[in-house]
């Protein structure tokens, strides 16, 4: 599967997720994502590949031993690595395909913010909204 920021200057293979895909509420994910959740899923070090545009990549390290890894021309975050571990944590919705995958979990649900509503509910548009 191929993936890539928002501006296309950094792109990267990932040959297949190795965890299921999750939905992650804590509050860093928030703030990192400027979202109510984050959606991620582990890859094996050796199943990604970064190919193109590494060099323009940036780094912050949010918590002590997880560094989350962003395009430093248009701000998309794409993975985060903790020190050690055997996978990245790949940002799922950087994907340029479908993952043939659905989220299985949702972790850290305690910091669900209040004001989160979808469903059928909520006026829907398949593009924007007429007369946009």
């Amino acid at each position: 599967m191929k993936g890539s920021c928002l501006c296309g200057e950094v792109r990267y293979e990932v040959d297949r997720l190795d965890t299921p895909i999750q939905h992650c509420s804590c509050r860093t994910c928030q703030k990192a994502h400027s979202a109510a959740f984050n959606t991620g899923a582990g890859v094996l070090r050796e199943q990604f590949r970064w190919t193109k545009g590494k060099e323009l990549l940036s780094s912050f390290e949010s918590s002590p031993g997880k560094l989350r890894y962003f395009c430093s021309n248009c701000g998309s975050q794409l993975v985060a690595e903790k020190e050690g571990s055997p996978r990245v944590v790949l940002r799922v919705a950087s994907l340029d395909e479908n993952p043939l995958a659905k989220p299985e979990r949702h972790i850290w649900s305690s910091h669900e913010v209040p004001w989160l509503e979808y469903g059928p509910q909520i006026v829907a548009f398949s593009e924007w909204e007429p007369g946009h």
